[in-house]
């Protein structure tokens, strides 16, 4: 972690994200850095060079709520990373419950355990895999107990042969991880991850010093090639688990589509009892 802080690196890195010619800037001209000059964006948010100077180098850490607004505005943030930027500003709501070690609760396993046609797992926070019924395991051995997702999309081998555009992949779960971990950026955990990542992985390392947050909750479609069914188009369901930290990925085929065909005979395969020789 730098002397700036997990606010001042965050700032910077949207800052040189932000051309001028997208806040009314004239774009003329040789610029030494991407994106805004500090004064730029001091001049967009109202507020001083110096005091932007400080926030930036981590000489100040404690600014308003209202100082943060402006500059979201001026950053041009959205909803999600201005939420993001007024937590690790120190505006995030004090009653945060003390971390407990994730536990899928029973009720869930036991939803997820009875689908036996439909894929369907539990990611922690730091996306780790925590439950996994054995159509998620069928359909890709990534999604199995005890694997953390970052790592197989970033280091390990089979994730560029499981999703066509492994980078859209690896993109949406580095900001889906930032959206996670809030403020904490200093959750041992979390270090330890993003240490082994970084030096790992230079797509890892662009991505992670972008500073995107993407609150993942939702859904979307994704193709998946499988080795024995072949290409999938599936739609996954992302539901947020109440109460806890993890969240519900469900994938589901449209009805009567080839997909579905496919999606089934993985389900016989599953189902099939083993055989001696």
């Amino acid at each position: 972690m730098s002397t700036a802080g997990p606010l001042g690196e965050y700032l910077r890195a949207r800052r040189e994200l932000v051309g001028p010619g997208a806040v009314g800037l004239p774009a003329h001209g040789r610029r030494r850095v991407p994106g805004l000059r500090r004064e730029e964006l001091a001049l967009l948010a109202g507020i001083s060079a110096d005091y932007y100077l400080r926030l930036e180098q981590g000489r100040d850490r404690n600014p308003s709520a209202q100082v943060l607004e402006a500059l979201a505005r001026a950053l041009l943030l959205d909803a999600e990373a201005t939420a993001h930027l007024r937590r690790l500003g120190g505006h995030a709501p004090a009653d945060r419950p003390a971390r407990r070690p994730e536990r899928v609760p029973v009720g869930i396993r036991q939803l997820v355990g009875s689908w036996a046609e439909t894929p369907a797992f539990v990611h922690g926070r730091h996306l780790d895999v925590l439950f996994a019924n054995p159509m998620a395991t069928a359909l890709t051995p990534i999604y199995r107990v005890g694997v953390n997702l970052l790592r197989e999309v970033f280091l390990g081998q089979r994730a560029p042969a499981l999703y066509p555009a492994p980078e859209s992949v690896a993109a949406s779960a580095v900001a889906g991880l930032r959206a996670q971990v809030g403020a904490e950026v200093n959750d041992p955990r979390l270090t330890e991850l993003v240490d082994e990542l970084t030096a790992g992985s230079e797509l890892f390392r662009r991505l992670w010093a972008r500073h995107d947050v993407t609150v993942r909750a939702g859904g979307g479609l994704r193709m998946l090639h499988h080795p024995q069914v072949g290409d999938l188009e599936l739609r996954y369901e992302k539901l947020t688990i109440s109460g806890t930290t993890q969240s519900l990925v469900v994938y589901h085929a449209e009805p009567g589509s080839p997909s579905a065909r496919s999606l089934a005979r993985l389900g016989a395969a599953v189902d099939a009892p083993e055989t001696d020789g």
